[in-house]
């Protein structure tokens, strides 16, 4: 693939609700171009973009994957973007880097959510996008009745170009900025009398929103004047650009009627590279100029078993040929890059030349580089910002399902760390436990599923365990003994301990009120580790015992037979009795959580909150949405995100942050006691 002039590069992210066929509108896209030679299908398991076997069983996008398309001398880079809501990282990547939005939505004549959270997510980063109403050939389909729901939710839409229907197919379509009506051949034909009215009705729109986009143009609109298509065009542009107004258009990916007009219509209205929002590197902006030094940013990588990471990312400037040498200043590393590659899906083509400011390619065979990196011209040391990722909300505990595979499993999930960036691996040592968190079940599900396709190893999914604490409520007393006579040397420790709640440090305190030597002075710190060690492990079900105030008082030794060993488990016997006996109680992690959702799901999920025993502590109108904070036992939050996705059809979005731990409720006390029990008796196979 030759390289490209970066005003000759359109860089677009398809977005919208799974199941809407983005990915049927990018095989369309690339076989209008010619850059494949059949139209592969979803349904057949044969397209472009889904190539992962995961992909391919379930007939969704779990990935963002990339191609290119040539088209009437420029490079449109297309990023498919799987439309499930676990997999939002992989939006956030793909806009991080595209120019312009295309949003994916069915006929249906319906404002689906996936649709106005894109909208929503486009308006917010300010980034310029169309709307692709698909499926118009279908039964019960209609283009105008979508158009007029999604602008209920948001009203800059403008219809662009309008489908013409002979039954169910498409045979041409009017272009309301050139106020003509061609067939799917791109020859001229008259505008359908039924359709005339609501034509001009919407050209009239449109020269009031080309108007608003420069005062000069407001003066001639007021004046009568018509406006001159580079008028039109340029104004169309501004208004996409600064204004939010989002354009319209109908067509069927499957059927490939109206890709060749979209396709035009992203090149003539949607911004180039050189058009696209500075990006912050350091404490300078970055603009696209392929004569500046160059820069670049990697946001996305893939990993193979056979042929190793793969790195995609986009020039911001300059200019980058295979055996160049790059710094990466995220991680003050030099890298040597070997071939670059433009991407059809799985499919890698050698790039000839240089990838130029604007574009997007891919690299392999990086010692150092990850997801969210820099790379530059060895003069430069800064970085660009971080891509924000959304964080973790749901964990599971993961092990494998053959024992002497462990090791393989957890080295296999933390390769896929670098496939998904919202995706985190961490150990709880308190629980024994491995956790994988994401932000849903099915994404965990998957990830654990590639790691048997790609690896051969079997993830085992469950539960975590919350990392519950123990305390003791009243001071007591108690004595520890330690005897053992053996026919040799024996052992002898005896001491007697006061416990109470109340530790210095909210966690273990120790005190020596020990008087008359009853217990000598290079025994007593034995008596300290002893209970250092004991309280690693609660007397109700084993968690870690909190807030322990311990007073070694009084106790026993024998000249001979006395050794640190025996006072280390006297000490621990006095742990087990005293501790016992003053009433301890479970103690769990209590966390902050914000939920944001639409106002008519207030009542639904302040209900839920309160059947989770949570705490609501006020609500705010932050930009429409209603803000609830709220404190809650994370007992009850382990299976929140698919429970407000159901609740909210996906509209609704929640954070968690630890504040502290409180009292568990005495009625469920035995049950935290049983469930310990369980799992050890599981271990314990």
């Amino acid at each position: 693939m030759k390289s490209f002039a970066s005003d000759k590069i359109r860089n677009v992210a398809l977005i919208g609700h799974s199941g809407e066929g983005k990915t049927s509108l990018a095989e369309a896209m690339l076989f209008s171009a010619k850059s494949i030679d059949r139209l592969g299908k979803v349904d057949d398991g044969n397209s472009t973009m889904d190539f992962d076997p995961e992909e391919i069983n379930r007939k969704i996008s779990i990935s963002l994957s990339a191609a290119y398309a040539l088209w009437k001398d420029c490079k449109i880079n297309i990023l498919d973007v799987p439309g499930f809501f676990d997999f939002e990282g992989e939006m956030i990547s793909a806009l991080h880097v595209a120019d312009a939005a295309v949003i994916v939505t069915s006929a249906g004549g319906q404002y689906t959510v996936g649709t106005e959270k894109a909208i929503e997510t486009v308006t917010e980063k300010g980034i310029p996008a169309m709307l692709f109403i698909n499926g118009i050939n279908k039964e019960n389909s209609s283009f105008a009745a979508t158009l007029n729901a999604v602008r209920e939710g948001y009203s800059k839409v403008m219809p662009l170009y309008v489908p013409i229907m002979s039954g169910l197919e498409m045979t041409g379509y009017i272009d309301v900025a050139e106020g003509k009506a061609f067939d799917l051949k791109g020859a001229e034909m008259a505008i359908p009398a039924g359709m005339q009215e609501e034509y001009e009705v919407d050209r009239n729109s449109m020269m009031e929103l080309v108007a608003e986009s420069d005062d000069e143009l407001m003066m001639k609109f007021f004046d009568g004047e018509t406006f001159t298509h580079d008028e039109i065009v340029t104004g169309i542009r501004k208004a996409a650009k600064n204004n939010g107004l989002i354009l319209a258009v109908g067509g069927c990916a499957t059927a490939n009627a109206g890709i060749a007009p979209f396709m035009d219509a992203v090149i003539k209205y949607m911004p180039s590279p050189l058009e696209a929002k500075p990006k912050i590197m350091g404490s300078r902006e970055i603009v696209c100029d392929v004569n500046a030094p160059f820069t670049a940013q990697v946001f996305k990588s893939t990993v193979d078993p056979f042929v190793g990471k793969l790195l995609l990312f986009k020039v911001m400037s300059g200019k980058v040929a295979g055996g160049d040498t790059v710094f990466n200043p995220n991680v003050e590393k030099n890298e040597k890059i070997g071939t670059l590659y433009a991407l059809k899906g799985k499919k890698q083509e050698s790039v000839d030349g240089a990838l130029t400011a604007g574009d997007i390619g891919a690299v392999a065979k990086l010692l150092y580089t990850n997801t969210g990196d820099t790379l530059c011209d060895v003069s430069i040391t800064d970085s660009f910002e971080p891509i924000a990722f959304p964080e973790p909300v749901m964990s599971k505990a993961v092990s494998s399902a053959k024992a002497d595979e462990s090791d393989k499993v957890i080295s296999s999930l933390n390769k896929m760390l670098e496939e998904d960036s919202t995706f985190k691996i961490a150990y709880n040592p308190e629980t024994n436990e491995t956790l994988i968190k994401g932000l849903g079940e099915t994404q965990l599900d998957i990830i654990c599923k590639k790691v048997k396709n790609k690896f051969g190893y079997e993830v085992v999914l469950r539960e975590p365990r919350v990392s519950y604490r123990e305390t003791i409520t009243k001071k007591v007393e108690a004595e520890g003994k330690h005897k053992k006579q053996s026919g040799g040397a024996g052992q002898f420790g005896q001491c007697t301990i006061r416990f109470e709640p109340g530790a210095e440090d909210g966690v273990f305190e120790f005190v020596d009120a020990v008087v008359g030597g009853v217990i000598p002075g290079q025994f007593i710190p034995a008596v300290k580790k002893g209970l250092e060690e004991a309280i690693k492990k609660g007397v109700l079900a084993g968690y870690p015992m909190v807030n322990l105030k311990c007073t070694v008082f009084d106790g026993k030794y024998h000249p001979v037979d006395s050794k640190e060993i025996a006072f280390m488990t006297a000490a621990k016997l006095a742990y087990q009795e005293g501790c016992a006996k003053a009433n301890p109680v479970f103690l769990e992690p209590i966390y902050k959580v914000q939920v944001i959702v639409p106002e008519s799901y207030m009542g639904d999920v302040l209900g839920d909150m309160n059947k989770r025993r949570g705490r609501i502590l006020g609500m705010d109108l932050v930009n429409g949405k209603q803000v609830i904070n709220a404190e809650v036992p994370e007992s009850e939050m382990l299976k929140y995100a698919t429970d407000l996705r159901s609740m909210t059809q996906g509209r609704g979005k929640f954070s968690m942050e630890f504040l502290r731990y409180e009292e568990l409720p005495a009625n469920l006390k035995d049950k935290v006691i049983e469930d310990a029990k369980k799992r050890a008796a599981e271990s314990g196979k």
